[in-house]
C-alpha cells in the first residue's frame, strides 16, 4: 500500500496554503503516496479560488474517512482561523494554528494512522506570539515524540547535508559541539541513507575553523577535541566517514560525487550551499525521531512578501512529499514505539 502522508498547512498568512494547493494538483504525488491535509478548510478553499485550481475539498474527521483520490483534497479541518485571515502579517492566531496542525499530525502518527508528515513553513515570531516558544518545527517534533537525539538533514538533487547544530548563535553552536554529538549525527546520517537505499554511505565531516584548523593554525583545537574522536568512534563501528575537511572545498567535492552526505557544524555552513544549488528543490528532513516518524518539509520560509500573490513555487513541497513517501516505514505499527 502507498504510505499515508499528512501535510500540515504551517503559517496560513504565508505561502503554505498556496504551495499545498499547487502540489495536490500534481497527479504524480498520488502515484507515490496517499496524501491529505491537516489545517483549515476555509483557508484552502480561498486559495483554490484565488489560484483558479479546479480541485474539490473533502472535509474529513479522521484519516479513515479520506478518499485519497486525485481531483480532491482530503482535509482534517481544525477550524482555527477566519476565512479573511490577512496575508503577510505576523499573527499569533496563525502561529498557534501552525502548532496545532503539527500536534494533530504527531497524534495520528502515535496512533498508527499515518506513515509520515510533510510540513509547510511556519513563522517563528508568529509561533512565539501564539504561545509556543520553540526555535522551529524540528524542536517541536522532538518534544512531541519525546526524542533526545535528532538532527536536521537537507536534501537536494546534488547535495545532502546533516547538521551538528542548527538554531543557535555561532558561539553557542561551537560550544555545544561535542565528541558524542559528532558521533551521534554521523550514525544518524548513516542510518537514514541506508534506509533510503545506500548500501555503504560515504560521509564527510566539515571542519569548524577555516581550512579545518590547518593543524592548529586556526582556532583553538576544536577539530581535534570536538570532531576527530567522534569520527574515529564511528569508523571503528564500520561506518564510512572521514574528515574533518575544509568547508571551502568539501561541498564542491560532495556535489562532484566524492561523498553522499556532508556533516555541517552549524546552521549556515550547511544551509548556504544547499540553497545556492536550488532553493526550489531543497527538502528539510528531520532525522532520528523516536520510533521512525518521518518528517519532511520545504526548504524555504513563509515568504510573506509574495503571500496571496499566486507567485509561490511548489517544487519544494512536491519534493518533500516524494521524499516522505520514499523514506516512510513500510508498516504503520513501526511509526512509533
Amino acid at each position: 500500500m502507498k504510505p499515508i502522508i499528512a501535510v500540515t498547512m504551517g503559517d496560513c498568512t504565508g505561502v503554505g496554503p498556496e504551495i499545498i494547493c499547487k502540489a495536490f494538483r500534481d497527479e504524480a504525488i498520488y502515484e507515490r503516496c496517499r496524501p491529505f491535509v491537516i489545517g483549515d478548510e476555509k483557508i484552502l478553499q480561498r486559495e483554490l479560488q484565488l489560484l483558479e485550481i479546479d480541485l474539490k475539498i473533502n472535509t474529513i474527521g479522521d484519516v479513515d474517512d479520506a478518499h485519497f483520490q486525485y481531483g480532491s483534497i482530503d482535509c482534517i479541518d481544525l477550524d482555527l482561523l477566519p476565512a479573511d485571515l490577512p496575508y503577510g502579517r505576523v499573527s499569533g492566531d496563525a502561529g498557534n494554528a501552525a502548532f496545532r496542525y503539527l500536534e494533530k499530525a504527531i497524534e495520528l502518527a502515535k496512533t498508527f494512522k499515518i506513515h509520515g508528515v510533510s510540513t509547510a513553513p511556519l513563522n517563528k515570531e508568529a509561533l512565539h506570539k501564539g504561545g509556543h516558544i520553540y526555535p522551529g518545527h524540528t524542536e517541536i517534533l522532538a518534544e512531541l515524540t519525546n526524542t533526545k537525539t535528532y538532527s536536521m538533514m537537507l536534501s537536494s538533487p546534488k547535495l545532502k547535508v546533516i547538521h551538528l547544530t542548527t538554531h543557535l548563535g555561532l558561539l553557542d553552536a561551537i560550544e555545544s559541539i561535542t565528541e558524542e554529538r559528532t558521533y551521534q549525527v554521523i550514525r544518524l546520517a548513516d542510518t537514514a541513507l541506508r534506509k533510503a537505499g545506500y548500501t555503504s554511505p560515504k560521509i564527510a565531516v566539515c571542519g569548524i575553523n577555516p581550512h579545518a584548523g590547518e593543524n592548529g593554525l586556526f582556532g583553538h583545537g576544536e577539530e581535534e577535541t570536538k570532531l576527530v574522536p567522534g569520527i574515529t568512534k564511528a569508523q571503528q563501528e564500520g561506518i564510512s566517514v572521514s574528515g574533518p575537511y575544509p568547508a571551502d572545498t568539501l561541498f564542491y567535492r560532495a556535489v562532484k560525487g566524492d561523498f553522499d552526505i556532508v556533516v555541517a557544524c552549524y546552521h549556515d555552513q550547511g544551509h548556504v550551499p544547499i540553497k545556492v544549488l536550488g532553493l526550489e528543490e531543497g527538502v528539510n528532513i528531520t532525522v532520528g525521531l523516536r520510533g521512525g516518524v518521518i518528517r519532511t518539509s520545504v526548504d524555504h520560509g513563509t515568504a510573506f512578501d509574495i503571500a496571496g500573490k499566486q507567485k509561490a513555487d511548489a517544487r519544494s513541497m512536491i519534493e518533500a512529499l516524494k521524499i516522505a513517501a520514499e523514506m516512510a516505514p513500510k508498516e504503520l505499527g513501526s511509526c512509533i514505539e
